[in-house]
């Protein structure tokens, strides 16, 4: 999952963003799919295309320093000019209930909202996001959340991984 930033600076230089599947793989055949300049992910992973279709910390560094020599001014000082939003991240056992059950119970209860189902359920709201994804190796379910403030974020994360101990509980 990767921060609403990469949406907010899409729109403001007005060009396409594509979203994919967690993982490099799934970016990489997006990126020779749409011909992109430039990919990565949540995880600070960046692509450019240039060089090669992988993850590659080296090439992150120098599009940073780049971007750094020509804003002229601190990391921190670049970093203040971008939209602030504070991504929280944790996991909660699914051991005794099908982690689609919780996913699909989560998509009824916010089906009003901008929902996303590509890659477990990603939950669009005006002022925040929440990505539900069952892990392929434990009996988990990995919750991310983003919002406008840290307090915001640990608030929503703390209601969804108890609704998803209620749902387990009911289920057992």
């Amino acid at each position: 999952s990767t921060s609403r930033v990469i949406d907010d600076v899409a729109q403001y230089y007005n060009v396409l963003l594509f979203k994919t599947k967690v993982g490099e793989i799934n970016v990489a055949q997006k990126m020779r799919e749409v011909g992109a300049v430039v990919g990565g992910e949540g995880n600070g992973g960046v692509i450019l295309p240039e060089v090669h279709l992988g993850r590659d910390a080296p090439v992150g560094l120098a599009l940073i320093l780049q971007s750094l020599a020509e804003f002229d001014g601190t990391i921190s000082q670049l970093k203040q000019t971008l939209s602030q939003y504070y991504i929280l991240k944790d996991k909660e056992s699914v051991k005794n209930i099908n982690a689609e059950k919780v996913i699909a119970h989560f998509a009824e209860k916010y089906r009003d909202e901008q929902l996303e189902l590509s890659d477990g359920l990603r939950i669009d709201r005006a002022d925040s996001w929440i990505h539900l994804r069952r892990s392929n190796t434990e009996p988990i379910v990995r919750i991310i959340v983003e919002s406008r403030t840290p307090e915001i974020s640990w608030r929503i994360l703390q209601e969804v991984k108890e609704e998803v101990k209620k749902l387990q509980d009911s289920d057992s």
